[in-house]
């Protein structure tokens, strides 16, 4: 093994055999004390000090990023084996007197408290198997992972989904799926996908200098940088002339089973990256903003850490379910009340045809008019930005400038009778997994609202499912949309529509604004339904302009 982080081979780590997992600890063990030595004796003469006045000793010959990867395995590996040895390797380098790696933050989600997540170590049978399959696959057990895993049977279907559009085989080479995922993620300036994606890209043997900005990618993917920004912020303006111009630019053009392949991975980042903000995703440990190597103060973070947002774990997080005021707990109450008298109304009458279309119309309406105290434009960052083309090109309601865009009737093209034949048909398989994983998103219920058991909840899901595709202009005939403002409160539709259509402006407070009586999982819950309806209504107006152009 060579002695450069780049070659460190750490690939074996992924084996479910411990004799294989064990011989590869010991050769990185002896690369990364062989190394460290070589260092040591510059920590114990007078010290010499960066530009910011700290030490950083190990920031010599790529050992940083070595240590902070050995940091992420002794705190996130699912195989106790891989967390002892790497612990203990961090110690030797500790000892030779060189500072080592600690983490940032506190647990996957600046959301959630940490003890209130599922700690690795802790996990049960299945999800212990979830985690190594997951480290198998991707080399890693992300913080994305850590948090879904609140919802095993979800993350089972999404980890499959995943790992088949990114690693199976497929239409696109394994660089461009990783590289399309950057320019997904970079729409919203989610830079904990472009930071995992862009060490994937490399690792495939992607070309570096694609990454200083989409001008330096082949002609053919600078080409879907169109599709990518409108998929992202404004799908109903996609057309069968945007499907036709890719399909037909002679040498950099793209074959259909390629841009079906491309556009399931752009909605899926798109989704993602919503969920990731909705979440409050953490920055992996081996990530940047996921450690330091300044030491601890004695209260256990210093100035630094305060100043990049980091605080105390108190201070952080007020579990949502720790003391609940009187008003959470009569909202609860409310919210069912409201469930069961709308459930007698609908069996009493049945609103004509032109009613509910009018219903309809105003919630879209007034879906417009849903924005945040705290909505403001923020400049995507230069790092981010360079993957994707018009930084100014964002989300925009239906109405504004007086655009009109038609209503999308599910009941003329929908998911179940025409996207996921189409999918399946030029991507195998691939309209399946889909396809569960929309099912398990929307059907997933323990019959559970906060406090109260054996609840059926199935009326509050289509809410929220019907209300997302409604911002899209996507509308179910036999849906009554007054039933929405019953059953969504202000501050839940503010969260929803940023994290939909503005993920990269959630905040805290707008997470814990809204339910506060329930449960982080039954919020998690929420993010599932917005990643997934999000998803198909992005999905549906694509595949409906490919069904155009090939008919």
């Amino acid at each position: 093994m060579e002695e450069r982080e780049g070659e460190v081979r750490w690939d074996g780590l992924c084996s479910r055999d411990a004799a294989t997992r064990a011989a590869v600890l010991d050769t990185i063990g002896q690369a990364v004390l062989r190394r460290s030595e070589t260092i040591a004796p510059v920590a114990a003469v007078p010290p010499t000090r960066a530009a910011d006045g700290l030490l950083v000793p190990a920031a010599r010959d790529g050992l940083s990023e070595v240590l902070a990867r050995l940091l992420m395995l002794s705190k996130r590996c699912p195989f106790p084996d891989v967390r002892e040895k790497s612990e203990a390797i961090l110690g030797g380098v500790q000892e030779l007197g060189i500072r080592i790696p600690r983490p940032l933050g506190h647990g996957p989600s600046r959301f959630i408290p940490e003890k209130e997540t599922i700690q690795v170590g802790n996990e049960d049978a299945m999800m212990h198997t979830l985690f190594a399959d997951s480290f198998a696959t991707l080399g890693r057990l992300d913080n994305v992972t850590l948090v879904m895993v609140f919802h095993p049977q979800y993350l089972e279907s999404f980890l499959k989904t995943q790992h088949y559009l990114l690693q199976m085989d497929g239409p696109l080479p394994l660089h461009y799926r990783h590289y399309i995922g950057i320019m997904a993620a970079a729409r919203h300036q989610c830079s904990y996908l472009v930071n995992l994606h862009v060490n994937d890209f490399l690792h495939v043997g992607g070309d570096p200098k694609w990454l200083n900005g989409l001008e330096n990618a082949p002609q053919k993917l600078q080409n879907l940088g169109e599709l990518n920004k409108m998929l992202a912020h404004r799908p109903w303006l996609i057309t069968k002339e945007h499907i036709e111009q890719l399909l037909k630019t002679e040498e950099n053009s793209w074959s259909l089973a390629e841009l079906i392949h491309a556009v399931v991975l752009l909605t899926h980042y798109h989704s993602l990256a919503s969920f990731t903000f909705g979440c409050g995703i953490s920055p992996e440990i081996d990530c940047e903003g996921g450690h330091t190597f300044r030491p601890p103060s004695v209260s256990n973070y210093c100035i630094c850490d305060i100043t990049n947002g980091y605080h105390g774990v108190d201070e952080i997080h007020a579990s949502p379910t720790g003391s609940i005021p009187v008003k959470s707990v009569c909202e609860v109450e409310a919210l069912m009340e409201k469930m069961k008298q709308l459930q007698e109304c609908r069996d009493e009458e049945e609103a004509s045809q032109e009613e509910m279309a009018t219903r309809f119309e105003r919630e879209k309406r007034e879906s417009m008019f849903v924005c945040s105290s705290e909505d403001e434009e923020s400049a995507p960052t230069r790092d981010v930005s360079r993957h994707f083309e018009d930084t100014s090109y964002g989300y925009k309601d239906f109405s504004r400038h007086g655009m009109h865009v038609p209503t999308f009737r599910v009941q003329d093209y929908s998911w179940e009778d025409h996207g996921y034949s189409l999918v399946n048909r030029l991507y195998p398989d691939v309209g399946q997994l889909l396809d569960e994983k929309f099912h398990i998103a929307y059907n997933l219920t323990y019959n559970t609202m906060a406090m109260h058991k054996d609840v059926d909840t199935s009326m509050l899901r289509r809410a929220i499912w019907n209300y997302i595709h409604c911002m899209f202009g996507i509308r179910y005939d036999d849906y009554d949309y007054g039933e929405i403002n019953q059953l969504l409160d202000r501050s839940f539709k503010v969260y929803i529509k940023t994290v939909v259509c503005t993920p990269e402006k959630t905040t805290k407070r707008m997470y814990d604004s809204f339910w506060r009586q329930f449960e982080h999982s039954e919020k998690v819950h929420v993010n599932l339904l917005l990643v997934e309806a999000r998803m198909q209504a992005e999905l549906l107006y694509a595949l409906r302009a490919i069904t155009r152009y090939m008919t």
